[in-house]
């Protein structure tokens, strides 16, 4: 895959730089679903925004991030497993700054410093505001809305 490698401890590098394409082997195109396709003329912007979109709880960290370790692990004993997107330095600048789809005051943390999570494709923020969601008592409920737990 074009600058993706799965990792062990289910943390999925992002290589956001543009990789050559191998030629396709002759026959018919494959319709695999498990693989995941990086368009090359997509900027980072692009490919982080439609990551956002596509999956309902994702992270997005630096490498060897302790706080990111946390944030798995709350999500973890509630039962969401999130999606884990480890970007480079450069690749940092291009998250995006804050939720851009709400206008709500409360919906206005930071995104543009990992360790950032989004739920439902709305910016929640640090480790700091996914545990004050926690302990408000709206983390689960949030979670059962976007479809990444059953209750």
């Amino acid at each position: 895959m074009q600058g993706l490698r799965r990792c062990s401890n289910d943390i999925v590098p992002l290589g956001l730089s543009p990789a050559p394409t191998p030629p396709s082997p002759p026959g018919p195109p494959s319709n695999n679903p498990s693989s995941l396709s990086i368009d090359v003329a997509e900027s980072a912007e692009t490919r982080i925004r439609r990551l956002i979109s596509e999956h309902p709880v994702i992270i997005f960290s630096r490498t060897s991030c302790c706080m990111c370790h946390v944030m798995k692990k709350l999500l973890a004993t509630i039962g969401v497993h999130p999606t884990v997107i480890e970007l480079d330095d450069d690749e940092i600048a291009a998250l995006p700054s804050s939720s851009d789809d709400n206008n709500n005051e409360e919906q206005q943390q930071p995104c543009n410093t990992p360790p950032a999570v989004f739920i439902g494709g709305t910016c929640v923020g640090g480790l700091e505001s996914l545990v004050a969601l926690h302990l408000s008592g709206h983390l689960v409920p949030k979670l059962v809305q976007v479809g990444a737990l059953w209750v």
